[in-house]
């Protein structure tokens, strides 16, 4: 085998098509343009987002329509009614089964997350609860809960319940940041400000002025005891 022997193998080089070289090429007269149009010219390209001339989506959103605070409390909404309504029907548990908390000098019926949340009024456990005031109670309960509206404890209250609210982790850490707030206290800095004590410097400036008038009168001694010292040695 010689070198003008060497050729690719079968298959793996294929010849670019050239376009534009006449009809019986197959790509000749249009070059597989189409006929005229937008993309049929020389450099006549569509950016992606062109809708044809129409309005855009970023023109058609609506814009600058208010935020979402960063603290923001995502709550689990039911209301109060429902609550009681579950309770009547004995769907929290074995206390209604057995009939002691439908009575009104029964134990109230005990509502926290977990007891709703397999009741079906809650979708999770994780997020926090908030009880509304809408509907009737008709059933002593004790609600355990997040956050509560105004109507909703007094209607819970009215029946023979009561509410107690549970105070949130993060809450209470940053109730306990005040306290660790001890800043005004380390700002004695304007103890520290005695500076108008150490502004003695006017004091240094009068050194400088009594050496100047010691300068001015010893320099007239020395120049009468210059003087004298001459004849002495004549």
């Amino acid at each position: 085998m010689k070198l003008h022997d060497l050729k690719p193998a079968p298959g793996s080089r294929k010849e670019r098509t050239r376009v534009g070289r006449g009809i019986a090429a197959g790509k000749g007269k249009t070059a597989g343009r189409g006929t005229k149009g937008q993309k049929a010219r020389a450099g006549g390209s569509i950016p992606a987002w062109f809708e044809g001339g129409q309005t855009p989506l970023q023109m058609r959103v609506p814009k600058l329509r208010g935020f979402k605070p960063r603290d923001r409390v995502e709550y689990q909404v039911v209301n109060v009614g429902r609550i009681s309504a579950y309770a009547a029907a004995g769907r929290f548990g074995v206390e209604l089964e057995s009939g002691g908390s439908r009575d009104a000098g029964g134990d109230p019926v005990t509502v926290n997350v977990e007891v709703l949340r397999r009741a079906g009024l809650v979708s999770s456990e994780r997020k926090p609860v908030k009880v509304l005031g809408s509907g009737d109670v008709t059933e002593k309960l004790f609600v355990a809960t997040d956050a509560v509206t105004r109507s909703a404890r007094q209607k819970i209250e009215a029946a023979g319940g009561f509410v107690q609210l549970l105070a949130p982790e993060k809450k209470a850490a940053t109730d306990a940041e005040p306290q660790t707030d001890a800043e005004p206290r380390t700002d004695a800095e304007p103890r520290t400000d005695a500076e108008p004590q150490t502004d003695a410097e006017p004091q240094t400036d009068a050194k400088p002025e009594i050496d100047h008038e010691g300068d001015t009168t010893t320099a007239p001694e020395g120049r009468a005891g210059a003087p004298d010292a001459e004849p002495a040695d004549l």
